[in-house]
Formats: structure tokens, C-alpha cells, sequence
């Protein structure tokens, strides 16, 4: 069984949305946790499988980058001013999570 999840993050100061897919865009998980090292990591250390995750360039993202990078297969940082799908539809935390989440898996 193909156990690759595919993780895409909305950061903020205070809160973390986060969209957890599976290879064919299911959505397995769908939170929204405080944006802390320790919640952080419980989150991921959670997840089995292999993982992805994705987030938007801003100023976490080296933070989030070198804490989250060892525990992870992959990490991609993107600039959101190129994430057009970013820009269609609903805007909101959790929506563009998954939107994340989604681009990185395809």
C-alpha cells in the first residue's frame, strides 16, 4: 500500500492550518493548531508514512524549514505571489492549506 501523505501548511503567528492528502487527493486530515514547536512536531510525529509538506515563503519560514525538515522526506518553501490557485475561490486558512497540500501532490 502507497502510504505517501502530502502536507501543506498555512502559518500564521498564532495558528497553523494543516491539510494532510493522501496519493490520489483525499483529504485525510484537515486541524488547525497553535503555531509552536512542540504542537508542531506532535502533529507530524503522528503521521506515518511518508511525508511532504509544503508552506508558503514569510517570515517562519526558515524557522519552520529547519525545524521541520529533519522529521520529513521533503519540504518545499514556495513564494505566494506564484501560487495562482492560492488566489482563486474561497480564501481562507484551511482552504489554502489544502490547496497547498494539493499542489505539492500534483
Amino acid at each position: 500500500m502507497n502510504n505517501i501523505k502530502y502536507i501543506g501548511l498555512d502559518v500564521h503567528q498564532a495558528t497553523t492550518s494543516i491539510a494532510v492528502l493522501d496519493v490520489k487527493g483525499t483529504l485525510l486530515m484537515d486541524v488547525t493548531i497553535a503555531t509552536q514547536a512542540s504542537t508542531l512536531l506532535e502533529f507530524l510525529g503522528g503521521l506515518k508514512g511518508t511525508l511532504s509538506l509544503t508552506f508558503e515563503e514569510g517570515t517562519q519560514a526558515a524557522w519552520l524549514y529547519e525545524l521541520l525538515s529533519p522529521r520529513v522526506e521533503s519540504v518545499v518553501v514556495c513564494a505566494p505571489r506564484y501560487n495562482s490557485l492560492l488566489k482563486s475561490g474561497n480564501k481562507n486558512e484551511r482552504t489554502d492549506a489544502r490547496k497547498l497540500a494539493d499542489l505539492l501532490r500534483t
